[in-house]
This record gives structure tokens, sequence and C-alpha cells, in this order.
């Protein structure tokens, strides 16, 4: 009977460790950054310094935009660059800016009408914002063009840790699940959360961070799978199709996923 029952033990570790997730170590890059929001498929590097500079860096120029008057930024979201959006949090505002890092919009979330506490924003199609309403507890699609709100998602009962999107996707973390909703606003998987606390998104694959583990839910999969990469401190973390970005405030290591 033991020996049965040690057979099925090593089938099911078998089962647990082809699942794993490796990579492959592809290149670093020395950085001083105080937070990295994103790097595109041409190395485009888009991140703030500790005066709240954002800068856009490639191969051949660095641009930069400040705005003393709104101070922190909070979150960044370069999926389209040619509608760059940053909220400041603080001041309930996100600025859009263009691929020169040019004001071409500004959003004022207290002079809207009703007024928004938003907490959360992340990029949608065309004119709109997936954002997070605080106090409706609602993610809500918002076009700041016509400044009004295209859809509405159930309110959730939980804290709302990271929301990250696409034009077709929209990724929510909260304490206790991670919903995902296609671009009409429907709720197309609702997972729970197991300790995840952030997280990174492409046009591929969704990567999660629990502890200084990653995870990975693959593009068009239901199942949340581990990341077998080095033991770093991970201060922050990003994906650009298939490549895993490391950052620990020094060096930005990248990794190729090796997805089957």
């Amino acid at each position: 009977m033991r020996n049965v029952l040690f057979f099925f033990f090593l089938i099911s570790f078998s089962a647990i460790a082809q699942k794993q997730i490796h990579t492959s170590a592809k290149d670093s890059t020395i950085l001083k950054a105080d937070r990295i929001f994103g790097v595109d498929t041409f190395g485009t590097l888009y991140y703030t310094t500790e005066d709240n500079t954002f800068y856009q860096k490639t191969k051949d120029t660095t641009i930069t935009y400040t705005n003393f008057q709104l101070s922190e930024i909070t979150t960044a979201n370069a999926f389209n660059p040619l509608k760059i959006n940053i909220f400041y949090q603080d001041f309930n505002t996100v600025i859009i800016l263009d691929n020169r890092l040019a004001e071409i919009f500004k959003v004022d979330f207290n002079t809207v009408q009703p007024y928004k506490n938003v907490s959360f924003v992340s990029t949608g199609f065309d004119n709109t914002l997936w954002i997070f309403n605080q106090d409706l507890q609602q993610l809500e699609l918002y076009d700041y063009k016509t400044n009004k709100i295209r859809l509405k998602a159930v309110p959730v009962q939980a804290d709302v840790l990271d929301l990250k999107s696409d034009y077709n996707y929209c990724y929510l973390l909260t304490e206790k699940y991670l919903y995902i909703y296609n671009y009409f606003g429907s709720l197309v998987n609702k997972l729970e959360n197991i300790g995840y606390e952030s997280m990174a998104f492409s046009k591929a694959h969704l990567v999660l961070k629990k502890g200084q583990q990653l995870y990975i839910l693959p593009k068009k999969e239901t199942e949340i799978q581990p990341i077998a990469h080095p033991n770093l401190l991970i201060n922050q973390f990003l994906v650009t199709n298939e490549t895993l970005y490391i950052y620990d405030d020094e060096i930005l290591r990248q990794y190729q996923l090796k997805l089957e």
C-alpha cells in the first residue's frame, strides 16, 4: 500500500513540475529609476525618477515630461504610445500624452459630474479609460472625450490591489479574486486570489506576483502557472509578449519565457 501511495505521489509531483514555466536569461540594462511602467516591443522604456519626471527612453533619444502642479505619478500606461495615460491619484487626475510626451487631454475627476473618486486607471479602446470608482466599488469604462460611462461592471466586495488592460481585456485583482472582463464589460473568468499582490500585462500574457515568486496566466488559458526564475529581489516586474523583465533598483534583467 505504501508503494502504491508513493507511486501516485510521484505522478502528482511530475504533473505539477511539468506545468512550471521556465525562463532563460536574455540581457540586462543598468538603469536608475524610481518606477518602471513599461517596455515596448522595440525596447522603449517608460519610467519615472525620484523627482517625478516621466521618461520615454529609446536607444537614440530620451524625452521627458514633468507636471509640477500634480506632483507624484501613481501609475502610467503606455500600451497605446499615441495616448499614454498618467494617473495622479492624489489629485484625482489623468493626463493623456502623445508619443512626444505632449499633453493632448486632461481629465480632472474632481470637476466631472457626477464626481468620481478614482483609485485605479488603465487603457481602454478608442478614447476610453478603465477606471475603478472607489466610492461605488465599481469598474467603469469611461469615455474621456464625451465624459460618459460606456459600461459598468458589477461592484466588487473586496479591496482592489491592481488593474491592467489592453483593447480587448481588463484584469481586476482584488484581495479575494482575479476578475477578467472583455471589452464589453462582461465577466469572462473569475479566479481565486491565493496571495497574489500585483500584476503585469502585455498583449499576450498576465504575470502575477506573490512574495518573491512570479506566476503566469498565458493567453487564452485559465490555469495560473509558476514561473521558474532566479532567486532575485523583485522590486518591479513587467512582461512584453514573451519577455519577462525583473528590476531590482539597479539592473533591469530580461528573461525569455519558454511557453509550449
